[in-house]
C-alpha cells in the first residue's frame, strides 16, 4: 500500500532509494568485518613472529651454554662446581650484568640467588617487573675461589660469552652492577662513583652503571643512589 499523499512514481523512487541505502550499509559492514579480520590476522602474524624470535633467541643462548660445558679457558674451570650462565627472558628489554657467581650461585648454577640476589629481586620488583621479565648474568660464568675479585685473564677468557649473550638478547638497556661489570663493558678504569647516575653506550645499547647489590648490603645508605639509577632506567623504558 502506498503512503497517503504520495504518487505511485514517487513511492517507487523512495523505495528504490531505501533499498540502495540498505545495500550500502551492508557493504560497509562487510568491509568493516574484513578490516577487523585483517587487523586480527596482522596481530596474529606479529605474535607468531615475536614467538619465533623469542624461540630463536632462547635456542641460540642454549647453544652457547651447552658449548661451555667443560670449559677450561681459565683456571676457574678447575675449582667451580657449576657454570652460572644466566637466566631470564631471552629477549628482555633490560639485562643486569654482575661481576661473578658467589657460593650460592656456584652451588645452584643460577645467577644472583644469595642475599645479594634477593636484594636485586626486590629492586626489580620495585621497578614494576619480575625476574622472569629481565635477563640476569655475570661477567664471569664461574666462581672465583673465596669470592675474590676477577683476574684480568679470567675476564679476557670469559667476556666473549657475555658479548654473545648481549648480542642475542639485544636489550634496550644494560644495567652494569658494580665496578668490574661497568669497567669491563665500558672498557674504562673510571671508578663506579663517577660512572653511575647517567647513561653510557655499549655497542649502541644504553648502559647504566650502578652499585652492586652486595655493596648495598654493606653500605645501605647507597641504596638511594641505586634507586635514582633505576628510576632513570624506568623513565627510559617508558619512552
Amino acid at each position: 500500500m502506498m503512503a497517503e499523499g504520495l504518487s505511485e512514481a514517487t513511492a517507487e523512487a523512495l523505495l528504490a532509494e531505501l533499498i540502495s541505502t540498505v545495500k550500502a550499509l551492508k557493504n560497509n559492514i562487510k568491509s568493516s568485518d574484513k578490516f577487523a579480520v585483517g587487523l586480527s590476522l596482522a596481530k596474529a602474524e606479529k605474535t607468531v613472529r615475536s614467538a619465533t624470535v623469542l624461540s630463536s633467541a632462547a635456542a641460540a643462548l642454549k647453544e652457547i651454554q651447552e658449548g661451555m660445558a667443560g670449559c677450561r679457558l681459565c683456571a676457574l674451570g678447575k675449582t667451580r662446581r657449576n657454570i652460572v650462565f644466566g637466566e631470564g627472558n631471552p629477549r628482555a628489554q633490560v639485562v643486569f650484568v654482575g661481576e661473578a657467581p658467589g657460593a650460592d650461585e656456584d652451588e645452584q648454577g643460577l645467577p644472583f640467588v644469595g642475599r645479594a640476589g634477593q636484594l636485586l629481586t626486590n629492586i626489580i620488583k620495585a621497578m614494576g617487573m619480575e625476574r622472569k621479565n629481565v635477563y640476569i648474568c655475570n661477567i664471569l660464568k664461574c666462581r672465583p675461589p673465596q669470592n675474590r675479585n676477577p683476574l684480568p685473564e679470567e675476564i679476557a677468557a670469559c667476556e666473549q660469552f657475555l658479548k654473545k649473550q648481549l648480542l642475542i638478547i639485544s636489550p634496550r638497556i644494560i644495567c652494569a652492577l658494580g665496578t668490574f661489570a661497568a669497567k669491563t663493558l665500558l672498557g674504562t678504569e673510571t671508578p663506579i662513583t663517577a660512572l653511575r647516575g647517567r647513561f653510557h653506550s655499549y655497542e649502541g645499547i644504553l648502559l647504566m652503571p650502578t652499585y652492586h647489590p652486595a655493596y648495598l648490603l654493606r653500605n645501605p645508605a647507597a641504596k638511594k643512589f641505586v634507586w635514582e639509577d633505576m628510576q632513570m632506567i624506568m623513565k627510559e623504558l617508558q619512552n
